[in-house]
């Protein structure tokens, strides 16, 4: 992350926006927010004062004191009267918030992030795809059946396969009767496909080396065999962020 705001402890300088956006106080939290994830405001610094923030956004301090509680509650600053509002450790944000959760994929190009959400995937959704090999009526295991079917068909349009993917995914979790992992994984899923850094560029083989595993997933649950099914499912899920994360990749859907 590039550290090129104020130091600890001291306020940072932030650039006003180009245009006025329409919804002032969560366009102001989504722009303090990159700020501090990016490093431009680092740890250990303060906001600019309630004034300069005011100028900075063209907006009221109504608005500042809404956006400041709004970082408060997602662990990104610490409001003191009399020292200021003081940016948290990495530690103390919450990365299950979305907006900070988008900022911290967009800005990981390290990729360590990345790495973590797919190791927390992989687990839960091999836990949700034993699950579903129990759990799973024939409607259920019918309707996998045919969005396979229809990855099958797509491998050759991978846009196309991309989004039937993540359907195939879901209708396994939704199967499982998981519905708080299946709420986990369609949050930090939903923002890690929002960045380059995590869905590569997929082509025909890339699809079809994806469907394999699917393949080999359903026939899992097909068989009603929960051990062999979450080793396939985090078996594909791992393996195709190996792809995608290589320096040589060759990318692969998940």
């Amino acid at each position: 992350m590039a550290k090129n705001g104020g130091g600890a402890g001291n306020p940072a300088v932030l650039k006003p926006w180009p245009k006025r956006p329409a919804r002032l106080a969560h366009a102001v939290v989504e722009s303090l927010v990159d700020a501090i994830v990016s490093g431009t405001v680092p740890p250990g610094s303060t906001l600019p004062v309630e004034p300069e923030l005011c100028e900075t956004f063209g907006v009221s301090r109504i608005t500042i004191r809404e956006a400041v509680k709004s970082l408060e509650a997602k662990g990104l600053v610490l409001a003191r009267q009399g020292s200021g509002t003081t940016v948290t450790q990495p530690e103390e944000w919450n990365l299950l918030d979305p907006v900070v959760l988008a900022a911290t994929v967009q800005h990981d190009d390290e990729l360590v992030v990345l790495d973590h959400l797919v190791g927390i995937r992989s687990a839960l959704e091999a836990q949700m795809t034993a699950q579903a090999a129990e759990a799973a009526t024939d409607d259920d295991l019918r309707a996998i059946e045919r969005l396979l079917g229809r990855l099958d068909e797509e491998t050759a349009t991978p846009a196309r396969f991309i989004e039937t993917d993540v359907a195939f995914h879901d209708r396994i979790m939704q199967a499982s009767g998981n519905r708080l992992g299946r709420s986990i994984i369609r949050t930090v899923h939903g923002q890690a496909r929002t960045t380059y850094l995590y869905t590569g560029t997929p082509d025909t083989h890339a699809c079809e080396q994806a469907n394999a595993e699917h393949r080999e997933v359903a026939e899992r649950l097909l068989a009603r065999d929960p051990q062999g099914a979450a080793q396939a499912m985090a078996a594909h899920i791992e393996g195709a962020w190996r792809r995608r994360r290589s320096p040589h990749p060759g990318p692969a859907a998940s």
